[in-house]
């Protein structure tokens, strides 16, 4: 693709003598911080459902991945056509029921199969843990989600989510008898187990924990900022504002959600 080919030479170019001395002097490690930035930048852009955004984080993350290979192509690693080469086959490997002659029942089956594909794949299948290939690096929510799904593929799961809110009820007693012990090791283990069995929980209902928690976070900071709204109104610090006065601008910014 043309656009493709323009967008390759223009990092060549930035990277050659002569280019941005910020690009030329960027390497592998150097530019983690920026991809995972535009990563979240990105599901933030899907989440407000904002299309022009979507499109532009979308080319900030394909930056990224063309960053990345340029680097290494001038290490004679690999290069951009070899990522998107790799990335072809193993699409069509892993859906023989397209592209070849396997027949499936339900997407749940098309999950089994891309999950025995990619098992046999350069020597995944001589993994011992359930563990094994999971970045230890990846956000601790998406570190736990990773666990169970692997889990529940292997047969170690709760029946139906019933089992899991019991078993948050029974993290939230063990949490308060933490706390009453005034054992600090256990409030944080006992804690660790809450925020497990709420991912548990999360997985079981469909629900994606990390962007829930994004969510989340974003109606404090819109409710919260009803409150600092109104205590520059007052002429005054939020921390001067009365508790009862905060509660009452928090529910009425919270009804109008």
């Amino acid at each position: 693709m043309k656009e493709m080919d323009r967008l390759v030479h223009i990092m060549e170019t930035l990277r050659a003598p002569g280019g941005c001395p910020w690009d030329a002097r960027q390497n592998h490690k150097s530019l983690v911080p920026s991809l995972i930035e535009e990563a979240y930048e990105l599901v933030e852009a899907i989440e407000k459902d904002d299309a022009d955004a979507m499109a532009e984080e979308l080319g900030d993350v394909l930056l990224q991945v063309v960053f990345h290979s340029i680097i290494a192509g001038e290490d004679g690693q690999f290069t951009f056509a070899e990522v998107a080469d790799r990335l072809a086959d193993k699409l069509v490997y892993r859906h023989p029921h397209v592209f070849g002659n396997t027949e499936v029942a339900d997407a749940a089956e098309v999950t089994r199969n891309w999950d025995q594909l990619k098992g046999a794949e350069n020597g995944k299948s001589e993994r011992d843990s359930i563990a094994d290939g999971i970045p230890a690096s990846m956000p601790a929510l998406l570190y736990a989600l990773k666990l169970q799904s692997r889990a529940q593929r292997a047969g170690f799961d709760w029946d139906n989510a019933e089992g899991v809110i019991e078993k948050l009820r029974e993290e939230v007693d063990e949490l308060d008898a933490a706390v009453k012990s005034r054992d600090a090791a256990a409030v944080a283990d006992e804690i660790g187990d809450l925020v497990f069995s709420a991912v548990n929980l999360a997985r079981k209902l469909d629900v994606d924990p990390e962007a829930a928690v994004h969510r989340v976070n974003r109606r404090f900071v819109g409710r919260f900022a009803h409150i600092e709204k109104a205590a520059r109104k007052q002429g005054v610090a939020v921390s001067e504002l009365s508790m009862a006065e905060k509660e009452r601008i928090w529910q009425r910014a919270k009804n109008s959600d």
